[in-house]
């Protein structure tokens, strides 16, 4: 299949996008260039449909920023997580923004794009709060005997 390269550009992702996620083999794994550890500011929320919400705020929020070539990469990426700029930001279950990232010795890796959901949507879902800002959806819980 032939894909139009393009200027390279990065998307920081936390939740099901990870390496070793649910989404990532079918949305990044074969177009993604290169991939890092990095971190970004914001608040992290475990969301009860089984993938994590960022919002804006001051803690470090843990994850990989992915790079691309292939501009049809953002308009997959965009249909997962029901973006679509031409509606109005209510209608969209995330916003796409650019923001700075960082790597995890605090160095700028510089800007890339990142899905941020906003906060009353959070707490409508009854977002619960991970001040470690670190999402998994690959955590086991053990029961307790």
């Amino acid at each position: 299949m032939f894909r139009a390269a393009g200027k390279p550009f990065g998307v920081f992702v936390y939740g099901t996008l990870k390496p070793g996620e649910e989404n990532y083999d079918r949305y990044c794994k074969k177009w993604v260039t290169q991939v890092r550890a990095a971190t970004v500011r914001g608040q992290l929320f475990d969301l009860p449909f089984g993938y994590p919400a960022l919002t804006p705020g001051n803690s470090l929020v843990h994850g990989f920023l992915l790079s691309f070539v292939d501009p049809a990469v953002l308009a997959m990426l965009d249909e997962l997580e029901s973006y679509d700029p031409g509606r109005p930001p209510s209608h969209n279950e995330y916003t796409r923004i650019q923001t700075q990232v960082f790597s995890s010795h605090r160095r700028s890796l510089g800007r890339a794009w990142i899905y941020q959901m906003q906060s009353d949507r959070v707490a409508q879902a009854k977002g619960i709060f991970l001040p470690e800002g670190i999402w998994s959806n690959q955590t086991v819980a053990q029961p307790i005997n």
